[in-house]
């Protein structure tokens, strides 16, 4: 199934935290920190959102940092992931 967001909203994935530290100790499952780098699958057309005109500054493929508790997340094909609003997402990884 292929996700199409609507107005200003972005789907994307998160990219799975590390499983060591740069010292080399393996983390186990409940140690890792949440991560908040995520990828950007989708990009819905921006547009008249609430009245404003808003053109949408990410594309496929970006690396992105999102704020904590935004965003729905949700299960497509199996896969978990989390629908935001353009204005949740705080920076663009180079």
């Amino acid at each position: 199934m292929k996700i199409k967001p609507l107005a200003d909203r972005v789907v994307i994935k998160a990219v799975e935290a590390e499983e060591t530290t740069k010292g080399g100790i393996i983390l186990a499952g409940s140690a890792k920190e949440k991560p908040q780098i995520a990828e950007v699958l989708a990009v819905g057309p921006g547009g008249n959102v609430d009245g404003n005109e808003i053109k949408m500054y990410v594309k496929v493929g970006d690396k992105v940092i999102t704020s904590n508790y935004a965003g729905t997340e949700v299960k497509i094909d199996g896969e978990e992931v989390k629908i935001v609003r353009q204005s949740d997402i705080l920076a663009v990884v180079e």
